[in-house]
């Protein structure tokens, strides 16, 4: 007696990959608000502030965009943080976007800033004021330093050799041998383009 033989088992394919979704672009009133927070919070400087609210939080860059960007506003005549708003709000919505961006991030700090220039202006010589003040530049250094650290990270976990070089001679040349900054910005900007240039012509070879 035969018995029919079980319908061979098939394992369900595997489902494709579903991108992940793309954040939207933040409209004027939420662009201009963002930075109005980062500018609030930015205590010791808006740098550390808006690489969080930028990169990690809102996701509206990767980091290496980020670095890039404010690559292109450090070497920028004027504030960097001042170039980067007006760079990142006209990337996402125009001359108007960077309009937006430019008024939170300097609108609230601004009306802050004379108030307290006024109460200066009148307690400035007091002494526990001034210890408070270099208290707060020390707190200020450390921001510094750890976004840093988190800007170079992008860099150290691609282990490109040239690019560590290039950032280490930069270094050395304006923080250690004292070299005016314009005429190393003159050699190292070229040069950083260049090295850029030929290595993606070989990845995309």
């Amino acid at each position: 007696m035969s018995t029919d033989s079980a319908p061979a088992m098939h394992e369900p394919d595997q489902a494709p990959a579903i991108p992940a979704a793309r954040v939207p672009s933040p409209g004027l009133l939420a662009l201009s608000l963002a930075f109005a927070r980062m500018s609030l919070a930015g205590f010791g400087g808006v740098l550390v502030f808006a690489r969080r609210a930028i990169v990690e939080q809102h996701c509206w860059m990767t980091a290496d965009e980020f670095n890039e960007t404010f690559a292109l506003c450090h070497f920028l005549p004027g504030p960097n943080i001042v170039n980067l708003s007006m760079v990142f709000g006209s990337r996402l919505r125009g001359i108007a976007g960077g309009v937006a961006a430019f008024t939170g991030l300097l609108l609230p700090p601004t009306l802050i800033m004379t108030v307290l220039a006024i109460i200066y202006a009148r307690f400035g010589d007091v002494e526990m004021l001034r210890r408070s003040l270099a208290g707060i530049s020390c707190a200020a250094v450390g921001l510094l330093i750890a976004v840093v650290f988190r800007m170079m990270t992008p860099l150290l976990k691609r282990m490109e050799i040239v690019v560590l070089i290039l950032m280490l001679g930069v270094f050395l040349a304006i923080g250690v041998l004292r070299l005016p900054l314009q005429a190393v910005l003159l050699v190292a900007i070229p040069l950083s383009i260049g090295i850029t240039y030929v290595m993606r012509r070989k990845v995309a070879a």
